[in-house]
């Protein structure tokens, strides 16, 4: 029982449902390195890669945010700040997961290895940047950016700038759900001095604006990859169905009302990269 519960705690504390953001990407990426399937092997250790350089990354953010946590009330309940995990538990799970990352790295290729530090550290050093700058929204979709990049390497075991515009879309992807749910921490962050953020430098209402301006330039990227790398009828059903899944999801939020928050920012992109991965990858794969 006490296992089950620590490894309930471990998985909340990391948020392991998000890996629905940038996994279905990564998967994607893949799949345009190889023309189709990569080899299981490949596929399996980019999975696991993945997982370990998410997982590191969200508990890092957990350990540097943890006496802030302690004061929002939003977080307070957090596994850390709550005491349900202990500090010296989460640097060991840190440690463990950089350490799965840094072992599939080194069974893909060479150059994934030899990139696979300076990834960790932007996946993980983006926490402090809201220390000192409301640009921390692109930081965070940086990390979340190299994903597709990362796994073209992982494939191909070279880097090309065919990925470019999909790393870029994820990119502004990332930093515009991050700004919409920054939004709910307006209040708390104008309190803080040593916090920055978007909402807080700009306000509710402008931030939504860039939010979606964000998503606006990420379907433009879109749009340059399907013309560079055409998927037919389904890759631009799969466009189509990204800008009306993101059209709602501005639609759930406004200036005075940050109550379906929760639904833009979990539902609503959960189902982008999963059939965005669905439509682009079969047409990948038909066309190989």
């Amino acid at each position: 029982m006490r296992l089950l519960t620590s490894t309930r705690r471990t998985l909340e504390m990391i948020k392991f449902e998000h890996s629905v953001f940038a996994l279905p990407f990564a998967l994607l990426g893949a799949l345009l390195a190889a023309g189709g399937w990569p080899p299981w092997r490949v596929l399996a250790w980019i999975v696991v890669a993945m997982v370990g350089a998410r997982s590191a990354a969200m508990t890092f953010n957990r350990i540097a945010d943890r006496r802030i946590d302690a004061y929002n009330p939003r977080t307070r309940q957090r596994a850390l700040p709550s005491g349900q995990l202990s500090l010296r538990f989460a640097i060991g799970f840190f440690l463990a997961s950089a350490a799965v990352f840094e072992l599939a790295a080194w069974q893909l290729n060479r150059l994934a290895f030899e990139l696979s530090l300076p990834a960790l550290a932007i996946v993980t050093l983006y926490s402090y940047t809201k220390r000192f700058t409301w640009l921390s929204h692109w930081f965070l979709g940086l990390a979340m950016g190299i994903a597709p990049a990362a796994a073209w390497i992982a494939v191909r075991g070279s880097f090309s700038p065919l990925i470019l515009p999909l790393s870029g879309a994820v990119l502004l992807w990332g930093a515009g759900f991050d700004i919409l749910y920054a939004c709910q921490d307006y209040d708390f962050d104008a309190s803080r001095p040593d916090l920055f953020s978007l909402p807080k430098r700009f306000g509710i209402a402008r931030s939504l604006r860039v939010a979606q301006a964000c998503h606006l330039c990420m379907l433009t990227l879109l749009i340059v990859l399907l013309r560079l790398d055409p998927l037919g009828a389904l890759g631009w059903i799969g466009l189509a169905a990204v800008a009306l899944l993101l059209a709602w999801e501005h639609s759930l939020v406004r200036p005075g009302d940050l109550s379906r928050v929760n639904a833009a920012f979990f539902t609503v992109n959960g189902y982008i990269g999963l059939l965005l991965l669905a439509l682009w990858g079969i047409a990948i794969v038909r066309r190989g």
